[in-house]
């Protein structure tokens, strides 16, 4: 069985996309493994809270696909719509590299498909 990973498309308040480097170089949506006993909801914003150290309200869900992380190793993501809840004054935490913010029509190029595509559903690209 694959693990599951929520994922949330997030903006900040100037509209620039959330996004965190992990350590295989790549961006990525915030969010991480759902835990026993967690809807999709409660874990995501348990996760951008543990990550980012901001606050979230989730909303509907964009996608969900396997994906493969590394040759032979597949997580099952759920991406939802995030908002934020109060400020945004994030701080990167042990698991990423990174925080960036990105223009909706500039993401980066080493950014997965899959988290693009949920992005763009969420923002109407």
């Amino acid at each position: 069985m694959c693990p599951v990973s929520i994922k949330g498309v997030l903006q900040s308040p100037e509209g620039l996309v959330v996004l965190m480097l992990n350590e295989r170089d790549e961006w990525e949506l915030p969010g991480g493994r759902i835990e026993l006993g967690e809807t999709a909801a409660q874990c995501l914003a348990r996760e951008i809270d543990e990550e980012l150290a901001v606050a979230v309200s989730v909303g509907e869900p964009l996608d969900s696909y396997l994906f493969e992380v590394i040759p032979g190793k597949h997580v099952f993501i759920s991406t939802y719509r995030c908002q934020l809840l109060g400020g945004f004054v994030p701080t990167v935490s042990h698991e990423h590299k990174e925080i960036g913010l990105f223009e909706p029509g500039q993401l980066p190029v080493n950014l997965p498909w899959g988290y693009r595509e949920s992005i763009i559903k969420a923002l109407g690209l």
